[in-house]
């Protein structure tokens, strides 16, 4: 009997207590917690990376159509050889790659 009115007369800082766990757990392990934001910070931060090096092979691809379409005689000599591997007779190609 003691302890239901001990407990009627203490609901409020029951009930704060509770509260303050309750905002405390959400605060950091929620959907939208302390966590979670750290993980969305990491995602974000890869999809950054990986854009900046899509952009730079877009980039590398968008000048070698352009050399292509210009007729840059140097840069389809350099395909072709490259692809078909062709050589004159009294050359040596030497492949660095």
């Amino acid at each position: 009997m003691r302890l239901i009115e001990n407990l009627k007369k203490r609901k409020f800082i029951l009930f704060n207590i509770f509260f303050t766990l309750y905002i405390g757990i959400n605060l950091i392990g929620g959907e939208r917690g302390l966590l979670s934001y750290f993980d969305k910070k990491r995602v974000y931060e890869q999809l950054v990376n990986s854009e900046k090096i899509l952009t730079n092979k877009i980039e590398d691809l968008e000048h070698k159509i352009s050399l292509v379409k210009n007729n840059d005689l140097d840069y389809i000599d350099m395909l072709y050889r490259e692809k078909f591997r062709y050589g004159a007779k009294d050359e040596i190609i030497i492949k660095l790659k």
